[in-house]
């Protein structure tokens, strides 16, 4: 397939310095002084600081990007430091845009780093957008990355993409812009997002630390190769990589022939199903606060705790006397038998959501005396036990 044109006008000369850093790239003919003066004018905006943003940001300083936006409100948990290498312990608790603009200035001081320390809305997407020449988006929810697609439209602007779930990785390439007729974005692959709830995220479902650097590196290398325009890009193409089987494979698509314009942005919560009717609706009645189960579970008749996560987060840690019954087996009804009929019963996952999901099923077989703890075990590491292992 023919090749994109370059994204990005030359910059100036290289200076010596530049000469020496960059050597390697400029040998190779593919690249070559032009090529890497594109990459001292590029503009790109990472979305997000962390598992797949960390590498990217790391790789595309050291390779000369002369500006790096990044789009992040988050502060560094201890639990990013197993993937989101662009931090260290000592960045626990700062902003991950300032953590992460000092370790680019570590690796390549020329690099200018604009922090956008702020959530992307539907108010400030395409106007964030506009400033920069590609973007990147390794964020974790359909919700936002809708958003990224329907935003890089409007802006005109190309974006590398890549998504990781435990050992499972996706890359491509989107750009309703593109030339000859070839414009194609996230919604010519995935045309709507999957039920609420039913796609667990990394926090949920875990995911190997490693994978964000093979997936990360991918997408620069997807970065590097539309700013200079070399090589076949991933435009209507889908690379698939299992790191458990060590496969990689590439699908094609093309653009969806049912897919609208896209005219403006949407309430993308709303679209992906957030907070809508399918959800599960908890009274406050239905949800117990940290401190309320811990009043309960001291008092003469305790309830029947069960922790509907997964066999593996329960051997990390559980509450007390708690039962495992996955939730699962609760929604496909397969353990509804072994669900007390006529006890109080708590159930409680890791944040609430599976909890909430499983006590929505149990609503609809017909038991009524079940509840969830808001927040899961990590609130009640929170509030009442903060000795408790958290992960």
């Amino acid at each position: 397939m023919t090749p994109l044109p370059p994204l990005v006008e030359p910059g100036d000369e290289l200076t010596a310095a530049e000469i020496a850093r960059y050597s390697r790239h400029l040998i190779m003919p593919d690249v070559g002084t032009l090529g890497q003066r594109r990459l001292k004018n590029a503009r790109v905006l990472v979305m997000g600081g962390g598992g797949l943003g960390s590498p990217t940001l790391l790789y595309l300083a050291a390779a000369g990007v002369g500006t790096l936006g990044i789009v992040d409100f988050d502060v560094v948990d201890e639990s990013n430091l197993q993937r989101q290498i662009i931090h260290g312990v000592a960045d626990v608790g700062r902003l991950k845009t300032d953590s992460a603009a000092d370790a680019i200035a570590a690796v390549n001081p020329s690099v200018r780093v604009q922090r956008h320390d702020v959530q992307l809305t539907s108010e400030n997407a395409v106007d964030l957008f506009s400033g920069y020449d590609l973007i990147v988006d390794g964020t974790d929810n359909f919700a936002t990355r809708y958003l990224v697609n329907d935003a890089a439209a409007l802006a005109g602007k190309p974006y590398v993409w890549g998504s990781i779930f435990r050992f499972d990785g996706q890359v491509s390439v989107f750009w309703e812009a593109a030339p000859d007729d070839r414009g194609l974005n996230y919604r010519d692959l995935y045309p709507q997002p999957p039920p609420a709830g039913l796609v667990p995220s990394c926090a949920e479902g875990g995911v190997l630390g490693l994978l964000c650097g093979t997936i990360g590196s991918l997408m620069g290398t997807e970065a590097v190769k539309l700013i200079c325009g070399i090589g076949d890009t991933l435009l209507g193409r889908l690379l698939i990589y299992d790191a458990l089987r060590m496969t990689m494979r590439t699908v094609r698509f093309g653009r969806d022939p049912q897919r609208r314009p896209i005219t403006g942005l949407i309430d993308y919560e709303a679209f992906c199903g957030i907070g809508n009717d399918d959800e599960p609706v908890i009274d406050a009645a239905d949800a117990l606060s940290p401190q309320q189960l811990a009043e309960e579970l001291a008092g003469p008749a305790p309830p029947v705790l069960i922790d509907v996560r997964e066999a593996v987060e329960f051997e990390i840690v559980a509450l007390p006397g708690a039962r495992l019954i996955p939730s699962g087996d609760i929604t496909s009804g397969a353990r509804l038998g072994e669900i007390p009929h006529q006890e109080r019963v708590v159930l409680y996952c890791k944040t609430g959501i599976r909890s909430a999901q499983a006590l929505a099923a149990l609503r609809r077989a017909g038991l009524g005396q079940v509840v969830h703890l808001a927040g899961g075990i990590a609130a009640w590491g929170r509030d009442v036990d903060p000795d408790l292992p958290m992960y």
